[in-house]
Order: C-alpha cells, then sequence, then structure tokens
C-alpha cells in the first residue's frame, strides 16, 4: 500500500482489519489519539483528502493512493497553522487529550458551518474545558498573556508551559512513545458477579502463535492491598488481590494473556476455560446489609481496615453534636427528604493503561496514566518485595484524571507480566472495560431532616447516608467521612446528628471522583435547605447568610477529629452577594415554558486530612534558566503553569527562564499526588519554600553565576499539606422547561468562587467552566446502569451522554476578592470545588419552575415530565 502522511510516502500495508488509528500511530504519529474506538469522540480524526474523518473507525486500507494529514502535519513552514495558533492563543484545552481532534475538526470546517459550531462540534467531546475556552479558540479570541514581567506572573494569565506541543500534537501522553519488541497484555474478565474460580485451562491459549504467557491468579502474589491511593495508606481497606480466586463483580479480572499482538492476545482470552463455581450474589447495600445477605469478604476484618464484614460494612460514622431532638423540638418548621445519586464515570479521554519494562539494571520502570506516580511506586515494590529504589513509575501528560487515577488498576498486571516475561509490555483499556473495570462515582441515598425556627436559625440537623462502595472498599470510608463533614460544617448549627455506612455490593467498584463525596451529600443538604426557606416564607440567599459559618468561626460537624482545619480567608459572603444579584436579572422564556430560578453552595478544605506531601527543588542551569523539580502530575489540573508563575516571581525573573521537571520518581522529590485539590496548595507551597530558599542563596547581583563553590545552585522546599484552609462555591440557575415534553434549557448560569488569590485567571475560569460542564452532566444526564445479573450495561460513549458543546450553557464566573493566610501567596484550592453545588443549584431552579421537588439524579427530561403528570 502506498499512502502520503503528512507529505511522505509511507508503503508499509496495513494488517487486516486494522483501522487507520492505530496505523498512523504505527507510523509514529502519537498524536493521533484513542478516546473511545468507535467513531464518538473524536480525539482521533485526521484529514484524508482534506477531509476530516474519525480513524478508529476508517480502515486503513482505505488510505491508499490518499492523502494523510494528521495534527503533526497541519503546520506549514512558517509555523504553526492558524488553528493550532487559536488554540494557543485561548488556551483552548485543559489535560488536551482531545484536541489534536477539535484543531483537526476545526481546520477542516468551511465558513458556513463555523456559524453552527455546537453542530458542526458534535463529533468531538472534551471532558475538562466546558467548551468555552474551545469556542474561543475557533473564534479567534486571544485570551493568554503572553509576556509577563518579571515579578508579574502571578495573577496573569500565563498559558501552560506544555501549549505548544499540546496543539502540535508533540505531547507526549502514557503510550505516545516507541518501545521495540513490547508485548500486548489483554485481559479475561468475570462473565458472573460473585463466583469462586475452580479452574482455568490455558493450553489452548498457550498454544495460539505469538502468545507468550498466560497469568491466573496462581501466579499472583497472595497478598492484599487496596487500589486507591492514599499517603496513609490506613485511609482504606485492604479487600483486593492482583488476580483473586474469588470474583465479586462482573467485569473483575480473572486472567491476563500476555502476546506479542493485541489480536494475539485477545484470541487467546478467548480460548481460556475457566470452571467458575457461581456463588449468591447481592447488588442492593440495604439488601446487603440485612441478615442472611450473601457476605462479600467474610475472610477479612479490623485487621484489613472492614468495619462488618459479617454485613457487609466496609465504614460507618456515627456522631451527635448537641441535643438533635430538642433541636427539633424548638423548630418552627421541619423538612425532611431522601435524595439519590447515580453511578458516574470520570470518562477522562485517556482510558487506564501502563507500559511497563526492565531498564538497563534491571530496574522495573512503570510508565502510568496515574495521578499518583510516587504512591503507584510504593504499591507495586510492597506488592512485589522489592525496594522502592528498584522500581521507577514516570507518568508523561496524563489525559484527565478527576480522581479516577488515583488508584492502582493497571501498573500491577503490568509489572507482573514485565516480572514473568522479562519483556516490555503495555496494556491500555478499552472505552467498554474502562466503564465495567475501573471505578465510577459512589452512588449515594441521602435522607436529611432539617428544621429552623421563624426566623430563619437552623435549629437541627439530622443526616442519614447510604454509600455503596461496590465490591471493593478502595475510598469507601473516606469519601463517606469527607461527604458528610463540610457539607453540614458550612453551617452554623448547634444541633447535628450523622449517621453512615459504606457498604460492599457485587457491582463494579466505585472510586475517588470530583469532590469526593461531597457532591452527593450537598445535593441534599442545599435541596432540603431550599425547602426549609420556602416553608419560612424566606429568600434563600437571605436563609443561607443567616446560617452560614464566618469569619473566626470553627468549623465543626459530627464525627469531626480534624484540628488542623480551619476558615484563613472568607469570601462566602461575597459569592452570596453575586448570587443575589444574579437573582435580580431576567431572561427571554419561550412561550408556554415554565421558568424558574436556583442556587446553592458549597465549601471544601484545602486538601485531605492526615497529611499530603509534597518536595520542590529549584536549580539555577548555566545557561540562567531555573529548574524546578516536583512531582506533581499535570492532566489538565494547570499546577505545572501555577508552579512556574510562583517560581518566576519569586526569583524575579520572566516565566519563559523557568524550567518544570515533574511526575517521574527518579528525578523530582516526593509528591502524595495530584488529588484533593492539592496541585497549588501543597506542591505551590513547597515550590514557594525552596524559590526563596535560592532567592536567598543567590547574590544579590544580575549575572548571578550557576554554580557554588561546590556546585550548581540548589535549593529545596517542602509542605506537609497542613494546616488546612477552606475554599468556597456557590452556583446560580435560571432554568425553562418545556412542559410537554420535559426540554430543559439553562438560560443563565453564574458562578462565584472564593479562590483565595488568583493565580491564573484564565486557568481557575476553566477550572470553573470545567467543573460546572461536569457537574450539569452528572446531574441531567450521565449514569452507568447495571442489569438484575450484575452486568454493567453501558459499554460506550453513544449510551453514556457526555455533554458536548451543544449541551453546556456558558457559565458567569465571578471571582470573591481574598487573600488566604495558608495557601501560597494567598490561594486556595479550586479545582474539585466548582463540581459540588451545581446539582442543588439546578434542582432548585426546576422546584422554582415545576413546583415539584426532584430528588433523583439524573434529571432526564422523561423523569421531568413524568413529574408533572397526575
Amino acid at each position: 500500500m502506498s499512502v502520503e502522511i503528512n507529505g511522505a510516502a509511507h508503503e508499509r500495508a496495513p494488517r487486516p482489519g486494522q483501522c487507520l488509528r492505530t496505523y498512523l500511530r504505527e507510523e509514529g504519529c502519537f498524536g493521533v489519539k484513542k478516546g473511545c474506538d468507535t467513531g464518538d469522540c473524536g480525539a482521533c480524526t485526521v484529514h484524508v483528502d482534506g477531509k476530516p474523518v474519525h480513524s478508529c473507525v476508517y480502515p486503513a486500507f482505505r488510505a491508499q493512493g490518499r492523502s494523510v494529514t494528521t495534527v503533526e502535519g497541519l503546520a506549514g513552514p512558517g509555523g504553526p497553522h492558524p488553528v493550532q495558533q487559536q488554540f494557543l492563543d485561548a488556551q483552548g484545552f485543559q489535560c488536551g487529550f482531545c484536541t489534536a481532534g477539535m484543531i483537526m475538526t476545526t481546520a477542516a470546517l468551511p465558513a458556513s458551518l463555523r456559524e453552527d459550531l455546537p453542530r458542526s462540534l458534535k463529533g468531538n467531546l472534551c471532558r475538562c474545558t466546558g467548551y468555552r475556552s474551545i469556542l474561543d479558540a475557533i473564534e479567534g479570541r486571544t485570551s493568554v498573556t503572553t509576556s509577563p514581567a518579571p515579578g508579574a506572573a502571578v495573577g496573569s494569565s500565563l498559558g501552560a508551559p506544555a501549549g505548544p506541543q499540546v496543539v502540535t500534537g508533540q505531547a507526549r501522553y502514557t503510550f505516545d512513545v516507541d518501545v521495540p519488541g513490547v508485548l500486548h497484555l489483554k485481559v479475561l474478565r468475570s462473565p458472573h458477579p460473585h463466583a469462586r474460580i475452580i479452574s482455568v485451562d490455558t493450553s489452548a491459549a498457550m498454544a495460539v502463535p505469538g502468545v507468550e504467557a498466560v497469568l491466573t491468579h496462581k501466579d499472583a502474589p497472595d497478598r492484599l492491598f487496596s487500589t486507591a491511593q492514599h499517603e496513609r495508606e490506613a485511609e482504606d481497606p485492604y479487600d483486593t488481590r492482583l488476580l483473586d480466586d474469588v470474583v465479586r463483580f462482573a467485569g473483575q479480572r480473572v486472567a491476563a494473556v500476555v502476546a506479542s499482538s493485541e489480536a494475539a492476545a485477545e484470541e487467546g482470552c478467548r480460548r481460556l476455560r475457566v470452571v467458575y463455581e457461581v456463588l449468591p450474589f447481592v447488588l442492593d447495600p440495604v439488601a446487603a446489609m440485612a441478615p442472611g445477605a450473601p457476605l462479600l469478604h467474610p475472610d477479612k476484618g479490623a485487621d484489613q481496615g472492614i468495619r462488618r464484614s459479617s454485613s457487609n460494612v466496609v465504614g460507618e460514622l456515627h456522631a451527635s453534636l448537641g441535643d438533635v431532638a430538642a433541636g427539633f423540638a424548638e423548630a418552627d418548621a421541619v423538612f425532611e427528604g431522601t435524595f439519590r445519586t447515580a453511578r458516574v464515570q470520570h470518562a477522562s479521554l485517556e482510558t487506564h493503561g501502563a507500559l511497563g519494562w526492565l531498564d538497563d539494571d534491571g530496574r522495573l520502570v512503570i510508565r502510568s496514566s496515574t495521578q499518583t506516580p510516587f504512591l503507584t511506586r510504593r504499591a507495586v515494590a510492597r506488592l512485589f518485595d522489592l525496594p522502592a529504589d528498584r522500581v521507577r513509575v514516570i507518568a508523561g501528560r496524563v489525559g484527565g484524571g478527576f480522581g479516577g487515577k488515583q488508584e492502582m488498576l493497571a501498573e500491577d498486571l503490568v509489572a507482573l507480566a514485565v516480572l514473568r516475561t522479562g519483556r516490555p509490555v503495555r496494556w491500555e483499556f478499552t472505552r467498554a472495560e474502562q466503564f465495567a473495570g475501573a471505578t465510577t462515582r459512589h452512588p449515594f441515598v441521602v435522607t436529611l431532616k432539617a428544621g429552623a425556627r421563624r426566623d430563619g436559625t437552623l435549629t437541627a440537623m439530622q443526616l442519614d447516608v447510604l454509600v455503596d462502595t461496590g465490591a471493593y472498599g478502595n475510598h469507601g470510608p473516606s469519601v463517606m467521612h469527607h461527604g458528610c463533614h463540610e457539607s453540614l460544617a458550612v453551617y452554623r448549627c448547634a444541633n447535628m446528628r450523622t449517621d453512615a455506612v459504606t457498604v460492599y455490593t457485587n457491582t463494579v467498584p466505585a472510586g475517588a471522583f470530583r469532590g469526593y463525596g461531597l457532591g452527593q451529600v450537598t445535593f441534599a443538604v442545599e435541596s432540603v435547605l431550599d425547602e426549609l426557606a420556602r416553608l419560612l416564607g424566606m429568600d434563600p440567599v437571605t436563609f443561607r447568610e443567616r446560617n452560614v459559618v464566618r469569619e473566626g468561626d470553627s468549623l465543626t460537624a459530627p464525627g469531626s477529629h480534624v484540628d488542623d482545619l480551619g476558615i484563613a480567608s472568607y469570601g462566602l459572603d461575597q459569592c452570596l452577594e453575586r448570587m443575589r444579584e444574579a437573582a435580580l436579572t431576567s431572561d427571554a422564556v419561550p412561550p408556554g415554558w415554565l421558568s424558574g430560578q436556583g442556587m446553592a453552595i458549597a465549601m471544601i478544605a484545602a486538601g485531605p486530612p492526615g497529611g499530603h506531601f509534597a518536595d520542590a527543588t529549584i536549580t539555577l542551569l548555566p545557561d540562567g534558566r531555573y529548574e524546578v523539580a516536583v512531582g506533581t502530575a499535570e492532566f489538565g489540573n494547570g499546577s505545572t503553569t501555577v508552579h512556574a508563575q510562583i517560581a518566576a516571581d519569586e526569583l524575579g525573573v520572566s516565566p519563559d527562564r523557568i524550567v518544570i521537571r515533574q511526575s517521574d520518581t527518579d528525578v523530582v522529590g516526593h509528591d502524595t499526588g495530584a488529588f484533593a485539590s492539592t496541585g497549588v496548595v501543597v506542591a505551590g507551597q513547597a515550590v514557594l519554600r525552596a524559590a526563596r530558599a535560592l532567592r536567598a542563596a543567590l547574590p544579590a547581583h544580575s549575572g548571578v553565576p550557576a554554580h557554588s563553590g561546590t556546585g550548581p545552585l540548589v535549593a529545596s522546599g517542602h509542605f506537609d499539606g497542613t494546616p488546612r484552609s477552606v475554599a468556597f462555591n456557590a452556583q446560580w440557575f435560571r432554568v425553562a422547561i418545556d412542559p410537554s415534553t420535559g426540554e430543559l434549557r439553562i438560560l443563565r448560569s453564574v458562578h462565584s468562587a472564593d479562590a483565595g488569590t488568583v493565580m491564573n485567571p484564565l486557568q481557575l475560569r476553566g477550572q470553573i467552566e470545567g467543573g460546572v460542564a461536569q457537574a450539569l452532566g452528572a446531574t441531567l444526564a450521565e449514569h452507568v446502569d447495571i442489569d438484575s445479573s450484575g452486568q454493567v450495561t453501558t459499554t460506550g460513549f453513544r449510551q453514556y451522554h457526555l455533554p458536548t458543546v451543544a449541551d453546556v450553557p456558558e457559565t458567569e464566573v465571578h471571582f470573591a476578592s481574598t487573600s488566604d493566610a495558608i495557601g501560597p501567596l494567598g490561594a486556595k484550592s479550586m479545582s474539585e470545588s466548582p463540581f459540588n453545588p451545581v446539582s442543588p443549584a439546578l434542582a432548585n431552579a426546576i422546584r422554582d419552575a415545576l413546583g415539584v421537588r426532584l430528588t433523583d439524579l439524573p434529571f432526564t427530561a422523561d423523569r421531568i415530565w413524568q413529574s408533572l403528570q397526575p
């Protein structure tokens, strides 16, 4: 076959059935991404004879005699293509995994199709941005600050250091490397939600040409661990084995086949013969706690961090403040409601996966799509009894995380395969595996009863929470505790009680997800308080103003044992005032439609309790630049940009003199991980301390030497994540609803955030817009379905409605004017928190429009319509 790729002739024939996406990547075009392999996400878009196609569903043989252009070939000899430059100028990306596809689609759009971008971009998905920056890029708006003066980087909209690489397809994600001789790993997954493996016949699989190894539970370490990654390992129950002889959900790993090609590995999986003893299973958390229910982990207990394995309860909280009964007795109004949230997938466009090999010294090297390279190294080393310095973990640029990659879901099995074969091995999840074999957001059932006096003062709050953690307890107890804390602690109420349990079921495990439980509980709390305000005839903003914590207050909630969390800056009053101002506006409503408005608030801690550590070093290089070495992974969270800004300002230089090295356990200091919104407030603090230490060591004149008497000038900084402050968010919506169909339109969206010092307005706005968009998906459409046999029936984006350009309204973003006493240069966290008030704010707007309270997420059009029926 002869095909022209980016102007060069390629003669290699594709394999039978090969798609153009994999062919192009094998030819070195790593800018062509895999997001779905079903033509649904657009990350693989290329031009064939000038026309955009989804290369994952385009047969490679059809490119015979044609000209193919990928994002790498779009630029001309004079520099980037105009569309690439527009995406750079507007910073039309966050993680950047979708960006090549977005650029290729946009570059092929004629002027007539640019007039209706929601329709023209319907085949391209972005999970990070909320699309506003992408639309800015396409429409040619420049948002970035290109050259801030020395000392003026913080507070400017500096572009991401990797921006030029992202828009030209040169940024390297997990699998964007060529490893000669790599083997491919595929997994056979359980068809049963609960079964014991009696035997695995591997003979037919081993007979497949190209198969090098088959791995079963007999080949795996007989050691328990948790896939969840925290600095304090005791936070998560140790209830998981790498490969187990008991499977506890449909989709659990049973065996792995390692072969010279993906096709051979897949055929090997098909030829495995497994004999199961099918066991009773339970899918509902209430049923799972009932006497006589099937037990998922009867052989484990307190020593493994499980509270009551005899009742399938992995964690629980029962605590009170004050006298709840007396509080309700003095209330003039009481409201109680029960609310349910669905399973939601992170849907990062880069799926889970890892690539492993042995280096020249025989050390195990893992290149992984992870938010926690150092904790993953620790987990792999302990699992295989290896010294930590015999394991190296590298995270390239990560294509989205949202908490889902605070897990070890691929690295352990890849490590086993590498150690067994001595060969490089890669394993990349399919999109179907991402739904059935990764993790989801925890489904919650939340009941809240609240009472208040006639003047609006809260007298009592009683919270009951049921958390479904799935088959394994990774993150389950921590998500429960976190969800029950700040959702109540944001209010001043003398009498509170919380009863919460986290329960095992034979379903796909849940895990860390943006908000970490707060979104689920806040949905209930803010909905109930809205109803309570209605009963009292009070404005919802005024009602909250009367009851929220204020500057100088302590933060308390039932069961709270945290003493390092406080209000180090306070902007919630400003956030609430923006909500009041929004409510005074008006919008045109379609004739015959119902209109309403609603708001909600949320508070979140800057980091987890118990320590979150970061080390940073800064070195003055011979050429006068400064190298910042910090462990935080970059996956669209923007921490890399902010670290460069902090270092530049403290050292009094322009940002272009800052070089960042990150996410490689061999070359940077320890970092707990890029989760819990710590990239700025923890790692940023370490960078700030390192910069100040180096500045103090530098000569006070220009042209400083790059070396001291004994070597390069180097300084280090460390922060252990304590004390911690809190950030505040408020969201407001006006909606219109067609009562004849249940169709909902968001007429206006306003978000106000107290993020302390705004380090980078463009990035912060993007984090908020992306959080609102992701939360709207969870509120209006997204749900992972499990049938009565325990099978996940949601297998791809075609069944799982991610928000598209057409689905996401523009959100008006406001920043409170505060400066935090704890955060670096006054900054606070803001990656997770914008998600949390969105569902209740929209629920309150729908309630205002319909006069009906919806309690079960998502609010699909059919549910809205059904709520209006007599």
